[in-house]
């Protein structure tokens, strides 16, 4: 049976051996959900990159739009920021476009975790298509939790935990303590996971930033279902 794993930091990777594992990149507030929501409503692929320097480069370079944001705030002279609802905006048509983004953690902890055999991105708003095809692949899982500049976040971890839930049946996810206080996390907030994260520092700093409908619209299980992002070559494409 196929082990699923928890990574509660890009900064614990050299702890873990990525290589024939499925790594599941998970940003939830904001750049996992905002990467799904992107694909959902049409762009055609995404190029993740580590600098706001490489996201001018790769835009210039691709005729791309291009997204970006540093501590929670949209980066100046990009098309967007980190927000879904950038793609949402009936103003600024997106589909037929590609993207590239750059975020504060999640596209550093995808590029770091690319010696898997394959990296997918999720988020509450596609734990279906994550979970299915963890099982298609019958490989062992780790969740890589992007956290914030390096530390453990709530809503990240809470995440590998629902995850953990749905493929409790198909995988051994009792293996690690990592995955255990996941599950005990989920198990807490799961009920009403919205009150239950606002108690975390990650969205408090949201929320001051004025992006509270951001956090609503993150913690929507299953809205784009369907949607997986996963990594080929040198960007993220629909599977």
């Amino acid at each position: 049976m196929p082990k699923l794993d928890i990574c509660f930091s890009p900064e614990l990777l050299p702890l873990y051996d990525l290589r024939g594992k499925v790594a599941v990149i998970v940003d939830i507030l904001r750049a996992s959900s905002t990467i799904v929501t992107a694909l959902g409503e049409g762009v055609t692929h995404v190029f993740p990159v580590a600098s706001l320097e490489e996201c001018a480069a790769y835009g210039q370079q691709h005729g791309s739009l291009t997204a970006a944001e540093r501590d929670g705030l949209a980066a100046p002279g990009f098309d967007l920021g980190n927000s879904p609802f950038g793609f949402l905006d009936a103003a600024r048509p997106v589909r037929g476009r590609s993207l590239t983004i750059s975020t504060t953690n999640g596209t550093a902890a995808l590029r770091r975790s690319l010696a898997a055999e394959a990296v997918v991105v999720g988020s509450f708003l596609n734990m279906a298509a994550v979970a299915g095809f963890a099982r298609r692949q019958q490989r062992d899982v780790l969740v890589v939790c992007a956290g914030w500049k390096g530390q453990f976040c709530l809503e990240d971890t809470v995440y590998g935990g629902a995850l953990a839930e749905r493929l409790a049946p198909d995988f051994d996810v009792h293996g690690s303590d990592a995955t255990l206080a996941a599950l005990h996390l989920w198990e807490q907030g799961k009920a009403d996971l919205s009150a239950y994260l606002l108690q975390s520092a990650h969205v408090r700093r949201l929320n001051s930033l004025e992006a509270s409908k951001d956090f609503e619209f993150c913690l929507q299980i299953d809205s784009y279902a369907d949607v997986l992002p996963l990594w080929q070559e040198d960007r993220l494409v629909l599977e």
